[in-house]
């Protein structure tokens, strides 16, 4: 690249390239913890004790409160100011992950995890919304692309840190990491303060909205985890089931009825929209659960290290980086829809073909394989999935279209790990796999049946279709590689 053309993608100001460095320093901390606690769980597993019951919680207590918060994170910015709800965030998460790593049991490593996805709602929605209000025109698309590309770098570098923490160290050291790019940027996000836009209180803040989000996904969420050691019968497992769902009901009657609600039930209306959420849903469920499933087995029954097992679920992500951006070209030339039926139909082949892993484990003819087709249809359909739902919603509501469509990602993986110890069992086992595999593989079937049945290609505009549609998949490549 000449240095004219690397000079024309840097931001043009010192404020603009401090709001730059701070919004991916930011994510990329929120988004790498993610892939590097899942490769932690087993050594978490041999020193805490708790089972698989455990492992679930450590994942689902962050998403949990993480799923529940980061729509209402948004209306926090607006009101408080984005830099100082970044800096509520950061401290907070540095101040939670110390936790993590001092955690002296199970359950309070699972409450530390729960504080930190609080925190962590706070972090992304925060760090786009600076660069959107930073950056405008030609220079926005540039600086959200710089954003997506290294933040999506977290999806690479994670398995690697992670590995290599919980083999030759610990598996606390993965969670005192986070605290060093957090104290190195505390001083330009403080000085980040002044460019804060005016607060606006006219808006009013929907905790009640929140809370009954939270409550609503977490009692149905602890009744999954918790069965299989009290069983259907225990009143600890049935009555929290039942609170969860009521609170879901009035939570939806309460989002309908509100004027600012966090949840715009409105959007929905939306065909492309509703639609493609029931296949984010269906589809992130499936991501979630398969590489939960297969990351514990490859180290626990495999008889991998972490940083192998690391290495060994790198395959898919690193297809979907150097794909998305031309299946997300193709897609906006010739329409999403099909892009995201065959997508899940190649992903859900992937995890099919794991179905001949044997003992003992050959990974590169039993594992490998199936990885290199799950990666290929990922890339097919992250960027048209992104595409289509944005796409739907007006242009001045994108932010929470694309705050909902995350918001479905988190809650989908949420869920499906949450009923991995109904379909794996007590402990893993092959058969416990092969289980979680055809569960997974069933997820995307769903998702690739929501798209062909509910996605309508938009129409062609002649001399802007393919453009936009391009455009949008450089920007997404990297969230579809994030959420995953």
């Amino acid at each position: 690249m000449h240095m004219t053309d690397t000079a024309a993608l840097l931001p043009s100001t010192p404020l603009q390239k401090r709001v730059l460095v701070v919004a991916i320093v930011a994510s990329f901390i929120a988004i790498l913890d993610g892939f590097v606690v899942n490769l932690a769980l087993p050594a978490i597993g041999r020193e805490l004790g708790g089972g698989l019951v455990i492992q679930q919680w450590v994942v689902d207590a962050y998403l949990l409160t993480l799923g529940a918060l980061i729509l209402v994170a948004g209306s926090l910015s607006d009101h408080f100011g984005r830099a100082r709800i970044l800096e509520w965030g950061l401290a907070g998460f540095a101040v939670t992950s110390v936790m993590c790593g001092l955690a002296w049991t199970g359950e309070v490593l699972v409450v530390s995890r729960a504080l930190q996805g609080i925190a962590g709602a706070l972090l992304v929605p925060s760090s786009l919304a600076m660069i959107i209000s930073s950056f405008s025109g030609p220079a926005q698309s540039k600086a959200i692309g710089r954003w997506s590309g290294w933040t999506s770098a977290a999806a690479i570098v994670g398995p690697l840190i992670g590995g290599i923490a919980v083999d030759l160290l610990s598996w606390r050291v993965i969670f005192f990491i986070n605290v060093i790019p957090a104290v190195a940027i505390w001083p330009v996000l403080a000085r980040l303060r002044v460019s804060d836009a005016a607060r606006d209180k006219s808006k009013s803040i929907d905790y009640l909205g929140a809370f009954l989000a939270m409550v609503g996904l977490g009692g149905p969420v602890y009744a999954f985890i918790e069965q299989g050691r009290m069983g259907w019968g225990s009143a600890q497992v049935w009555a929290p089931l039942v609170v969860g769902v009521i609170a879901m009901i009035l939570f939806l009657i309460h989002e309908a009825r509100t004027v600012e609600p966090m949840l715009p039930l409105r959007l929905f209306a939306i065909r492309n929209f509703a639609w493609g959420n029931l296949a984010t849903l269906a589809i992130y469920a499936g991501i979630s659960l398969g590489f939960f499933v297969l990351g514990i087995y490859l180290q626990q029954v495999g008889g991998m290290g972490a940083t192998v097992a690391g290495m060994a679920l790198l395959p898919g992500t690193v297809i979907l980086m150097l794909g998305a951006s031309y299946f997300g070209g193709l897609a906006g030339k010739y329409g999403p829809r099909w892009f995201m039926t065959i997508g899940p139909l190649l992903c859900a082949a992937g995890f099919l073909m794991s179905l001949t892993v044997q003992d003992p484990l050959n990974y590169w003819t039993q594992v490998f394989p199936g990885q290199m087709v799950f990666g290929l249809g990922l890339a097919t359909l992250v960027a048209p999935l992104t595409a289509a739902i944005l796409g739907a919603v007006p242009p001045a509501e994108a932010g929470i279209g694309s705050a909902v469509n995350n918001a479905v990602a988190r809650i989908a993986g949420l869920i499906s790990i949450a009923f991995a110890g109904v379909i794996v069992g007590p402990a893993f086992t092959r058969d416990g796999l092969y289980n979680a595999l055809l569960v997974t593989a069933g997820l995307f079937l769903f998702g690739a049946a929501a798209s062909a049945v509910g996605i309508r290609n938009p129409a062609q505009e002649t001399g802007t279709r393919g453009v936009s549609g391009a455009g949008a998949a450089s920007d997404d490549g990297g969230a579809g590689g994030q959420r995953s």
